[in-house]
């Protein structure tokens, strides 16, 4: 398969055409269509590494503890959304490439955002949503802003869309408990696509996390106590066996390989038949080789071996663990605070 480079080498209509084609269950030849799709998904990596600088010295001049990642979404994942929202454009989709800030409390949440809403960019703001402020009812809760990347230096990527994600280090873990146990059920529960009793039990746990950090509660259990919160959350922990579930999930990969190269581009891949990770490091000047090694990847991954890909940057393999927890089967923080939950008495 041929490789192209980071710099955009078709038109929006081929894009937009590229993901008709992957959607279509009875295209065959999709080969093409891949190649433009990872084109257009690299691209995005420039403005990425522009907004993360960027970012990273904001956190730094306020003196805020953080862990900054970023990411390009994976294939299934886009695949899914163009499949949920039938209107919707390859080329106009708002978070194939992402960052993420992780900040200690939501007190350092608010203090940045304060700071970053007043600064002035050449970018175009293009969608804000405050889940946060306005939680979603499966207890998801985090503020997501989406930029047009505009760059007089550079207009090779004019016109590109970057997501940043900004969410305390307890909104992160319940994200990523949720991404654990969606990965084991094989349903997108981050897309309120699964079983009931475990969306419900989610949204539910979301519910006393906005207890714990004094934020807007979900609205479905807008008019429960604290106490009624906590006893609920104790009873279905029980009744599901929770804590056992997610303790098993994390025994289940045994081995975790690394090529031990210095670099910050992550590619990390999941196989839960396999009973492992393997994760290939690059050097961030090796962009193209890894979204080559990405897009290879994403070939092999098929209905019958479940495994997962997903190319990230992360300064070390150890803030890749915190990022990225799910991709490590690791809820431990998720139970830390539920445990803390179960065992409340006034």
């Amino acid at each position: 398969m041929a490789f192209k480079s980071n710099v955009l080498e078709y038109s929006k209509v081929q894009v937009d055409n590229a993901g008709k084609i992957l959607l279509d269950k009875n295209s065959f030849d999709k080969i093409i269509s891949l190649e433009i799709l990872n084109n257009f998904r690299a691209c995005h990596n420039y403005p990425i590494n522009t907004f993360q600088s960027t970012l990273r010295k904001k956190l730094s001049e306020l003196k805020i503890d953080y862990l900054v990642s970023q990411r390009l979404k994976r294939t299934p994942s886009i695949l899914l959304k163009l499949n949920r929202f039938g209107n919707m454009r390859l080329s106009q989709m708002q978070d194939l490439g992402g960052i993420r800030a992780i900040l200690p409390t939501i007190q350092d949440v608010n203090t940045f955002l304060d700071h970053y809403k007043k600064t002035k960019f050449k970018h175009e703001k293009k969608n804000e949503k405050d889940y946060i402020l306005e939680p979603k009812e499966s207890g998801y809760r985090c503020y997501h802003v989406v930029y047009k990347y505009q760059n007089r230096l550079n207009p090779n990527y004019d016109g590109l869309m970057i997501e940043l994600q900004v969410r305390t280090k307890l909104q992160h873990a319940w994200a990523m408990a949720v991404e654990t146990v969606g990965t084991f059920l094989d349903h997108s529960l981050k897309s309120s696509q699964g079983p009931d009793e475990w969306l419900a039990f989610f949204a539910l746990v979301g519910n006393a996390f906005s207890i714990i950090e004094g934020t807007t509660p979900i609205p479905q259990y807008s008019h429960y106590t604290k106490e009624q919160t906590y006893e609920e959350v104790k009873r279905e922990t029980a009744r599901l066996k929770i804590v056992e579930q997610l303790s098993a999930f994390s025994q289940v990969i045994q081995s975790i390989k690394t090529d031990k190269k210095q670099g910050s581009l992550h590619l990390i891949t999941l196989d839960i038949l396999g009973k492992g990770i393997s994760i290939k490091t690059y050097p961030k000047q090796a962009i193209e080789e890894a979204s080559r090694d990405y897009l290879s990847e994403e070939a092999n991954v098929t209905d019958l071996n479940k495994r997962q890909v997903v190319l990230v940057s992360s300064a070390s393999i150890e803030s890749l663990k915190k990022a990225y927890p799910s991709y490590f089967l690791d809820t431990q923080e998720f139970l830390n605070v539920l445990t803390d939950i179960i065992n409340f008495k006034e």
